[in-house]
């Protein structure tokens, strides 16, 4: 039994959600373990180990990581017309681990094949795992966003814990052994899913009696969509059009702002030495400090709390609030003076208040907006705004040694700050796409 778990069937319940919760969210702890102890080096890897140039860096960066959550779109095709979500996540899961343990050795032709692994099992994975926990949930149920919020916070668990280990055994001992230990975390991560899988049932047959009850509403052929479902699945496309935005300038701490770490913060703190890799697990620690406030607060506020589109809204005026803050370090920077690792501190706070405003909703309104038979892959489009958002971070990354930072840090708080002026004023037409869902 996963810890933590009290209870004995898998109708028992988890701090109050389906005891199911429990095993997602180990799962998805160890497999953003992984992924983000991985990513946490990734560019300084490329960098500093294989010696490419930081455009290099950056396009092969911006390419891994677009095709990561690219790659979720056909996973959640994949899961919901053939392999079914419980499997897809299981093989998602076994082809990660292969990735990083290929990772592992030191041949260029590994490290390629590696990502293209991981890349192969992340689609497969990342869609579903979030699908099944949507389907602990029956229609209707006001836990559901509060769930997704305790999800939410396992996922940033295993993103904190990353690349502090990894981070740490790559930069200070060999990069290799940084790769396999992601390798073992997502192992670990599989022997708990196969562990939990009772747990799991009611969502498995949840989102197994959907088709059946769309085949016997029209045999031979799927229903058409309604008007009111093209007009939620509209509100999607705005949701990841904007969204993309977002991650495009939150995404910049595994690339842009992880060379700036390297190069121009001082690596000490209160005679501490630090990693360059440790500051991307600055975002995940206030995750989980800020997780248990923020689902308290949409529960407090019930039917006052913001609606998705004024969240999305909020969150893009934080993470714009951010860069505006990089401005001057990066003019203090550029100067010749290392500057305190506390101005990271202080621009991950402000990008995770926006985080928290974005992320788990997104992943929450998309399970309520999406026709039955295709959320699979709408989970995939949400996700594909963190493909795009991803691609645009690792290219702004090559800008980084030709650009004046505070230019190239004023350019992305324009452009998220002009996103969140554009999401406000389109709060109200999103909200009627929406069609009453919250």
């Amino acid at each position: 039994m996963t810890s933590g778990v009290t209870t004995s069937t898998p109708a028992g319940t988890w701090f109050g959600h389906p005891g199911g919760l429990s095993t997602l969210f180990f799962t998805e702890m160890w497999e953003r373990f992984s992924y983000y102890g991985m990513r946490g080096f990734l560019i300084l890897y490329m960098v500093k180990a294989l010696g490419f140039t930081d455009v290099h860096a950056g396009s092969v960066y911006g390419n891994y990581v677009g095709s990561v959550w690219l790659a979720a779109i056909f996973g959640g095709v994949i899961a919901d017309r053939w392999l079914g979500h419980y499997r897809s996540v299981l093989i998602g899961g076994a082809i990660i681990a292969l990735g990083h343990f290929t990772l592992a050795f030191h041949a260029l032709s590994f490290f390629y094949a590696g990502l293209i692994l991981i890349v192969v099992g992340t689609g497969l994975l990342k869609p579903n795992v979030s699908t099944l926990v949507g389907s602990l949930y029956e229609q209707g149920d006001e836990r559901r966003d509060a769930g997704f919020s305790i999800f939410y916070m396992g996922i940033n668990l295993g993103a904190f814990l990353g690349p502090i280990i990894a981070g740490k055994l790559a930069e200070s001992v060999d990069w290799h052994l940084g790769f396999a230990c992601a390798g073992v975390g997502m192992t670990l991560g599989l022997v708990q899913y196969v562990v939990g899988r009772n747990r799991l049932q009611p969502a498995i047959e949840r989102l197994a009696a959907r088709p059946k009850r769309m085949a016997a509403a029209a045999p031979g052929a799927d229903p058409p969509f309604t008007v009111e479902d093209w007009k939620r699945m509209a509100a999607v496309v705005v949701f990841f059009a904007f969204a993309s935005l977002f991650w495009g300038a939150y995404e910049q701490a595994g690339s842009t702002l992880n060379l700036f770490a390297d190069r121009y913060v001082h690596l000490e703190l209160l005679g501490i030495r630090l990693y360059a890799s440790w500051f991307v697990s600055i975002q995940a620690a206030f995750v989980i400090l800020l997780s248990p406030v923020f689902a308290w607060l949409w529960v407090k506020l019930g039917t006052r709390q913001p609606s998705s589109p004024a969240k999305f809204a909020l969150a893009l005026l934080f993470v714009g609030l951010a860069f505006v803050l990089l401005i001057p370090a990066g003019s203090i920077a550029q100067g010749g003076i290392k500057i305190s690792p506390l101005w990271l501190v202080g621009v991950y706070f402000i990008e995770e208040l926006g985080e928290l405003c974005l992320s788990p909703v997104g992943l929450s309104v998309v399970t309520k907006l999406a026709p039955t038979r295709v959320v699979g892959l709408l989970m995939g489009v949400f996700f594909l705004s963190n493909a795009l958002g991803n691609k645009l971070a690792g290219w702004s990354a090559g800008f980084i040694s030709t650009t004046p930072l505070p230019v190239l840090f004023g350019v992305t708080a324009a452009v998220t700050l002009g996103a969140a002026v554009v999401m406000f004023v389109l709060i109200k037409p999103v909200q009627r796409l929406m069609g009453g869902v919250r």
